[in-house]
């Protein structure tokens, strides 16, 4: 299986989110970033959008439903967030998206800090293997793997590298 080019998606996922705000009418939207690959799309994302908007950086872990399982994970870091959330229009950025559950984490870590007037998800790759009701608002593509393949993207570059867990 060969993976999309993340810039080529990049710039659509742009084009895409912008006409999804218009959409909706919403002129100022505040962007968040999911720590770490996240963070990388959000950045990518708003230099394609020309925007020299303030970016929030959000670590779920201590949220994750796994946590308890997983422990914690040796890079942890503050959240971030340069604005408030109650109220605000978010655009929540994030790489891939499986289960759902990283999403649900972080709508937990959101509303801790306010309620806010609406979230819009953005990722840059849908694995099509959801477990929770999740999907986005704007997504780069969208992908099926096999049960013992996996998506890992580095950046900040943005590199896409398939994964068989099989070996």
């Amino acid at each position: 299986m060969s993976l999309p080019n993340p810039a080529e998606l990049i710039s659509q996922m742009a084009i895409d989110l912008k006409a999804h705000l218009e959409h909706r009418s919403i002129s100022e939207p505040r962007y968040i970033g999911i720590r770490t690959g996240g963070v990388w799309v959000a950045q990518a994302l708003l230099e394609a959008l020309g925007s020299d908007s303030p970016l929030g950086t959000l670590d779920v872990s201590f949220y994750r439903d796994d946590f308890s399982q997983n422990g914690l994970h040796p890079q942890v870091r503050p959240s971030e967030l340069p604005f408030e959330i109650e109220g605000q229009h978010l655009v929540l950025i994030d790489d891939v998206l499986m289960s759902g559950r990283t999403i649900r984490a972080a709508l937990n870590e959101l509303f801790d800090y306010g309620r806010p007037a609406s979230v819009t998800l953005v990722c840059l790759l849908d694995l099509d293997a959801g477990e929770l009701p999740i999907s986005p608002d704007v997504v780069g593509a969208t992908l099926t793997l096999a049960p013992h393949e996996r998506v890992k993207l580095s950046g900040p570059e943005l590199k896409l590298e398939l994964q068989d867990l099989a070996l």
